[in-house]
């Protein structure tokens, strides 16, 4: 029993990093990002990759999958540059579905549909399961701690109350001085490394990757944990992710309270019970759990014209 909440607390973390990084595209800036299995695929193998081909240690595998995904976020928000909205979306989701067909049919580098096995995880061979999954647990609350901290100093500083401002009207930002281009693609990049980072982690805990493992539905679910939580707020991320990782662990025994259902049946009940999630948080909630709190026009660099006394 230990173990598997030790396991379902690492799920958390790896769907709150997911939930961080989509949390600074779109919560803080306003880009639409759809592409985030791909992002997440890209810091997985990059890992995997240099720890097993390349035999390097798994902190700096960790580090590559950031670099590596980070990278992709940049080079494809500088060539979507001018887009918005809608077709944003449209680009980022068939970037995702390009990366994981290139995983599929790149079998001299990725290994293919077989996948990439025995990736190496902190002291696996040397620890019992349930040790592994405790100490696992550990790094990410470690890792996790460290990343809302930063992202909330980012998120509080003068640069989040620039993000603010381009994610509100970017026109009236840029009027106000703010480089919103340059903001726009620091922003998509650091959302991709962080996509990335989790990648990396959930390669290193599994042992095992396949492109099977990316798909879109991924997406759903952090979108979904976003919304719930709070969109701008980084607790709200870190709350969403724990709430839809409970969902999706606690749907699992449907079976036990509606007898006679098939597997199919089941699964088809999670995911109706996810979209049913999605649809009343959207209705009720469109602020999440932990809304964001309203900045002044102070705050975000723009001053009010005092009056004529």
């Amino acid at each position: 029993m230990i173990s598997y909440l030790a396991s379902i607390g690492v799920t958390i973390g790896i769907y709150a990093l997911l939930a961080l990084g989509i949390n600074v595209a779109w919560g803080l800036t306003g880009m639409i990002n759809l592409g985030m299995a791909g992002f997440f695929a890209l810091g997985a193998y990059a890992s995997a990759i240099a720890t097993t081909s390349g035999e390097l240690p798994i902190l700096i595998g960790v580090v590559l999958g950031f670099i590596f995904a980070a990278g992709g976020g940049l080079l494809l928000a500088a060539i979507t540059f001018r887009l918005r909205g809608d077709y944003l979306a449209i680009i980022t989701l068939g970037f995702s579905e390009s990366v994981r067909l290139f995983m599929t049919n790149e079998i001299w580098l990725t290994r293919g549909p077989d996948g990439i096995s025995d990736i190496p995880g902190p002291l696996r061979g040397e620890l019992t399961p349930r040790d592994f999954n405790l100490l696992y647990l550990g790094l990410m609350i470690v890792v996790l701690i460290v990343v809302v901290i930063l992202l909330r100093n980012l998120a509080n500083g003068p640069y989040g109350r620039a993000l603010r401002a381009i994610r509100d009207d970017d026109v009236v930002a840029a009027v106000a001085g703010k480089p919103v281009g340059r903001l726009r693609l620091e922003a998509f990049a650091l959302g991709a490394g962080l996509l990335g980072l989790a990648g990396a982690l959930f390669g290193h805990y599994h042992s095992y990757i396949a492109p099977d493992m990316f798909l879109p539905l991924i997406t759903i679910y952090i979108f979904l944990a976003l919304t719930a939580g709070g969109p701008g707020n980084m607790l709200g991320a870190v709350l969403g992710a724990a709430l839809v990782v409970a969902v999706l662990e606690g749907t699992r025994f449907v079976h036990d309270v509606i007898p006679g259902l098939s597997i199919v049946q089941v699964a088809a009940v999670r995911e109706i019970t996810v979209g049913l999630l999605l649809i009343l948080a959207l209705r009720f909630r469109p602020r999440g759990l932990v809304p964001e709190r309203p900045a002044r026009s102070s705050e975000l660099g723009l001053s009010t014209p005092r009056r004529n006394r």
